[in-house]
């Protein structure tokens, strides 16, 4: 979940705003019926996001018989998209904070719309990956924005913070219900209809939003860091594309080399660039606080392991086991169902222990689920390993309440907002490395479940870190 820290009027008192969109015909209409359509719009926005998050990976095999390509391909679909998504998530709230979060957030869900009718008629592997990336940038523009916006809909505390719960909680039923969606749309009317749901759900968010969102102020000193975003793009894709190649051509190849160079020169200008800059898009200041720093750190690694997992078993149930889209999703069902009832009771937990070692035990949960999967192989029965999945989603449900409370917890309010930002986009790029080489391995590997094995004990030593990271830091950390 994300947060941010406004002062504003109770949206019952609140008179038309300003800086409404050019040409509209009058001001977005105020009063509990606006703010709870408002709320409706915003957590379309986000759903949709979270929707194509998981949707798509029981498609991968589909996708892959349909337009032709590997393992390589099939990674570029799915990393196309957060790429995108981590890259340009810190500059579209900058540029909703200058030119106003509401104009933003409908070209945001215009953007996206459009990209998922792009991805449902290209005619192959290049243009879907080019789409996906399309969508991975509407998919940046609406996740701040729709916060921002939901901040400005709700002036009171409490109303405030009971939308953001309604905001996250539809987010989590999308990213749960995604694979079981995607399955059954790809058994009735093929993989291309996994990307015309989002038609609908786009025209009527930008409908709602048009007409029930109130514009923010606008902030015409806020810059946008061009050079920073060029910088981050750069890195995140040399490494991402040196990893993926690195899986079919060999790691000794001189272009998967040449790519993780550039990435490094990259990152490194983009740290020079970022402290230096007047107004960063990444404010390395904020890892000055010791807590934001480690919870950074833990949500990098977790997503590593378990979105790269996510892709490594899509692949494993449809291509080795050979089950149909359907069964796999309702294979990923109890592990993302395991997710949200686990969120309710982790901030129970979190009180009771504490918050870092929370974490901690969530991290060890789930690396515990992996090790228990190492036994799997071609034709293992699911109800040999379903417990197991369910326990790697249940640790992830423990801990990423904690972590995100911690990590906004850890700053100032007034810079809560940015802070959500860097920890959103720092877990995608988690995302992105895990679907890379996690894709790397069992596309390298001769025998698709070695890589698989060599995926989870890679997934189970990154949750041990994760674990140590914050366990041990935590004690170290000052009082505040």
């Amino acid at each position: 979940m994300q947060s941010a820290s406004f002062k504003l009027q109770d949206p019952e008192l609140r008179p038309a705003t300003a800086a409404s969109p050019p040409g509209a015909a009058q001001a977005a209409p105020t009063g509990r019926i606006a703010s709870s359509l408002t709320l409706a719009a915003m957590s379309l926005g986000y759903g949709v996001v979270q929707l194509d998050v998981t949707i798509v990976n029981t498609a991968l095999d589909a996708i892959g018989r349909s337009l032709g390509g590997g393992v390589a391909e099939l990674q570029w679909v799915v990393n196309a998209y957060t790429i995108a998504f981590a890259s340009f998530i810190l500059t579209a709230g900058a540029l909703g904070d200058r030119v106003g979060a509401k104009r933003i957030f409908i070209a945001g869900f215009a953007i996206f719309t459009a990209a998922s009718l792009a991805c449902a008629l290209a005619p192959n592997a290049v243009i879907l990956i080019a789409a996906r990336a399309l969508q991975g940038l509407g998919a940046a523009i609406l996740v701040p924005n729709s916060l921002a916006l939901l901040n400005h809909a709700y002036g009171d505390d409490k109303a405030r913070g009971r939308a953001v719960g309604i905001w996250a909680a539809g987010a989590s039923l999308a990213l749960t219900a995604g694979p079981l969606i995607g399955g059954a749309l790809i058994a009735l009317v093929g993989w291309r209809s996994i990307f015309l749901v989002n038609l609908p759900i786009g025209l009527i968010g930008l409908t709602l939003a048009w007409r029930y969102a109130s514009e923010t102020t606008a902030s015409p000193q806020r810059e946008v860091d061009l050079p920073g975003q060029i910088a981050a793009i750069a890195a995140l894709g040399s490494l991402a594309g040196a990893i993926i190649a690195g899986g079919a051509a060999g790691w000794t190849n001189p272009w998967v080399r040449a790519g993780l160079a550039v990435s490094a020169v990259a990152a490194a200008l983009f740290v020079v660039r970022e402290r230096h800059a007047a107004q960063p898009m990444l404010p390395l200041t904020l890892f000055r606080h010791r807590m934001f720093a480690l919870t950074s750190a833990v949500g990098l690694l977790v997503n590593i392991a378990f979105y790269g997992l996510i892709f490594v078993f899509s692949l494993y149930f449809q291509r080795v086991n050979g089950w149909s889209p359907f069964a796999t999703g309702l294979a990923f069902l109890p592990m993302m169902g395991a997710v949200l009832p686990v969120n309710l009771v982790a901030a129970r937990v979190s009180e009771r222990i504490g918050a870092a070692p929370t974490i901690a035990l969530g991290a060890g949960v789930a690396a515990a689920g992996c090790m228990a999967l190492l036994f799997i192989a071609p034709g293992t029965s699911y109800w040999a390993i379903g417990c197991q999945l369910v326990v790697i989603g249940g640790g992830l449900g423990l801990l990423v309440p904690p972590l995100t409370s911690t990590a906004l917890g850890s700053v100032e309010k007034s810079r809560s907002g940015i802070a959500a930002g860097v920890l959103n986009a720092t877990r995608q790029t988690g995302s992105v490395l895990g679907v890379a080489l996690f894709g790397s391995l069992i596309g390298q590997s001769a025998a698709f479940t070695s890589g698989a094995h060599q995926s989870l004990i890679i997934s189970a030593l990154l949750l041990i870190m994760a674990a140590a990271v914050i366990g041990v830091g935590a004690q170290r950390a000052p009082a505040r």
